[in-house]
């Protein structure tokens, strides 16, 4: 039957293709190498080397780790000019964005795309739901460690916020912690995991030098934290072989800022137990 099935398809003449397909080069590996030092050095990895010089920076403070403090979004204008500040955070904010744009631009390049990734929304219902349990599984354990280290003298205290309490904080914690979401997880999960496969890594070896890079961007916040991001990167790592998809991972990572970016407006100083 599947004879007949191709004999009868090779009689038929071609039908004339209004575009000639695209060819399927070979992977470059060379080339691979160059785009991922490229895309790191204009994002993560960058962030990584900046992580480490502050942490020696933090080291050869008189002070210990536990009494110095990080804070995450900052005031960027001087409180009685709250317009300059809005709009720098809103600079900051989409500057930040463009290696993703560029992530994007170069899976496009190669024959792919974000669907590629799992960055899309053709499975709301799975995203949404494994990105809250997530969320609340390293949510919880990320606050021991962080509380833990503290008290150990492992870890700085992490004001996550400081802005000045202008009617736009909230939305633009909000924005953070989805900018956050984006960026971390789409490049340092989705695009690196992906392109070091295509290298021929194994995958836990991508997902060991994945998990390395989030932990050393996170190094300014002392070594408790490394470790820590280090086992949230090896879950987050697990979940992408998992099931392929890094918008489960974005909407997770969002939910874990948004709740220490907003809480931390109203909690620290109200709770003994918490640093900051």
């Amino acid at each position: 039957m599947t004879d007949k099935i191709h004999s009868s398809r090779a009689e038929q003449p071609a039908e004339p293709s209004s575009a000639p397909a695209a060819p399927t080069a070979p992977v470059d590996r060379h080339l691979l190498r160059w785009e991922i030092l490229c895309v790191l050095a204009l994002s993560l990895g960058a962030a990584g080397v900046s992580a480490a010089i502050s942490f020696l920076g933090v080291l050869t403070e008189p002070e210990s780790l536990a009494e110095q403090t990080a804070s995450l979004v900052r005031p960027r204008a001087e409180e009685e000019r709250p317009w300059l500040d809005l709009s720098w955070q809103m600079f900051v904010l989409v500057n930040a964005l463009v290696p993703v744009l560029l992530v994007a631009y170069l899976m496009r390049r190669s024959g792919e795309s974000s669907h590629t990734l799992g960055f899309d929304v053709r499975r709301p219902g799975f995203d949404l739901g494994s990105g809250a349990a997530l969320a609340a599984l390293i949510g919880a354990g990320g606050l021991a460690v962080y509380v833990v280290t503290w008290q150990l003298g492992l870890t700085v205290a992490i004001r996550p916020s400081t802005l000045a309490g202008h009617w736009w904080d909230v939305p633009v914690l909000v924005l953070q912690a989805v900018k956050n979401g984006v960026l971390e997880e789409v490049i340092v999960v989705g695009y690196l995991l992906h392109r070091l496969g295509q290298l021929g890594w194994t995958p836990w070896k991508a997902v060991l030098a994945s998990s390395v890079l989030r932990a050393s961007y996170h190094l300014y916040q002392g070594v408790g934290m490394f470790f820590g991001n280090l086992v949230m990167g090896l879950v987050f790592g697990w979940f992408y072989l998992r099931y392929g998809r890094v918008m489960p991972l974005v909407v997770a990572h969002t939910v874990i800022d948004v709740v220490a970016f907003v809480g931390s407006v109203y909690l620290i100083g109200r709770l003994d137990w918490l640093p900051g």
